[in-house]
């Protein structure tokens, strides 16, 4: 028996344009009830080829099979039953061997590297549409069938930050320096490279400080002043901001704040009971609730989650982010007066909730402080027999 054995030996996280690696051996172990009856002819394996490409996989809520490839050439490798939805695009599969012998008790390993597109969707679970990612490892015995082994990985959007073609050419114009003469002792300038810069944007953009505040108000008067200190936040990043109070002519009783996806389909022939101009459908995925009768001041700390899919657009859907924010107001005057010790809370009071939604914009964040943060599994295994 040949135990096939793959592992990412990057991690399961990638930015769009990375390269993935995935290091694959093969061992040939006997099988316990045979490890006493070895005839020679048992002492060898052998295997007819191996290959190793990644695809990625769209499927929507109301359909399959609606999508035709938009990426990569026809491969021999078919998708099988139980992967859900279409590929969309793969890459071209890479042979890691022809006739493979494989001696008992020893091992033979490969590897295989490929960049993912810097264009890429990034891996996403929406309401209405999915996109997934998985490497497929395929070999065959002679005289046997095609063997597979999945194994998922998660990508990330890089793209939407900046023009990806106006990196590229940044990039190409800095080898004229090397037409001037170079100086022996000094270090040598590192190459900077589309992703590199995107990361240092990215970097730059969420680290940058913008402070905005805004007075909120209903019908009735002012509830109240907020003050966000930034728009731009990177996964794991916590939103942070003050409510004040002091400034209202309207008693704000209790606030929560929700942060929300807006995912728009863009596709001509949406599902079935999707609107096809817009679908935006939201879900919470991190609250922030607190009392604040009584109050003249409020922090709101809301951490953003690593496993949310950050902001990206491409051609059938495009996701936002938003803070929600709920407030329940009354006009009564509910604050004791300091000199009555007498004062009782009312039985009903008469209230208003007021909505109000702002953007907020999330992006990637390295793929290993995901992985610091989150459990999974980078290796598998497949016996062959």
């Amino acid at each position: 028996m040949i135990e096939l054995s793959a592992k990412l030996t990057t991690g399961t996280v990638y930015l769009a344009g990375e390269a993935i690696e995935c290091c694959i051996s093969f061992c040939y172990t006997a099988q316990p009830e045979h490890r006493n009856s070895q005839s020679h002819s048992d002492t060898l394996e052998n295997l007819a080829w191996a290959s190793a490409q990644f695809h990625c996989f769209y499927s929507t809520s109301g359909a399959q099979g609606d999508k035709t490839p938009i990426l990569g050439k026809t491969t021999s490798l078919e998708v099988a039953a139980c992967d859900v939805g279409d590929a969309v695009f793969h890459s071209k599969p890479k042979i890691l061997f022809c006739d493979l012998t494989i001696p008992l008790g020893e091992t033979k390993t490969f590897w295989y590297r490929e960049s993912l597109p810097i264009e890429a969707p990034p891996s996403y679970r929406g309401t209405s549409v999915k996109y997934s990612y998985k490497i497929t490892i395929a070999t065959q015995k002679v005289g046997s069938h095609i063997k597979m082994v999945r194994i998922p990985f998660r990508v990330l959007p890089i793209s939407p930050i900046i023009n990806m073609q106006d990196l590229a050419a940044l990039c190409g114009n800095e080898t004229t320096e090397e037409l001037h003469p170079t100086n022996p002792f000094s270090e040598e300038r590192k190459v900077e490279t589309p992703l590199t810069m995107a990361l240092q944007v990215l970097q730059n953009l969420t680290a940058r400080r913008s402070p905005n505040s805004y007075m909120i108000t209903n019908t009735r008067g002012k509830v109240g002043r907020f003050c966000m200190f930034k728009s731009a936040y990177k996964l794991g990043e916590d939103i942070v901001g003050t409510f004040d109070f002091s400034v209202g002519t309207v008693t704000c009783m209790q606030v929560s704040v929700s942060l929300q996806p807006e995912e728009v389909l863009k596709t001509k022939s949406p599902p079935k009971n999707v609107n096809k101009e817009t679908s935006s459908r939201s879900m919470t995925v991190a609250r922030y609730h607190e009392v604040t009768l009584g109050l003249t001041q409020s922090q709101l700390i809301l951490p953003i989650p690593l496993h949310i899919t950050p902001a990206f657009e491409v051609d059938d859907v495009s996701l936002q982010w938003r803070l929600h924010f709920e407030f329940v107001t009354t006009n009564e005057k509910l604050v004791p007066n300091p000199e009555d010790k007498d004062w009782n809370a009312p039985l009903n009071v008469p209230i208003e909730t007021m909505v109000w939604n702002l953007p907020v914009k999330i992006y990637s964040t390295l793929p290993k402080e995901i992985m610091h943060h989150t459990v999974g599994t980078d290796a598998y295994t497949l016996n062959i027999k």
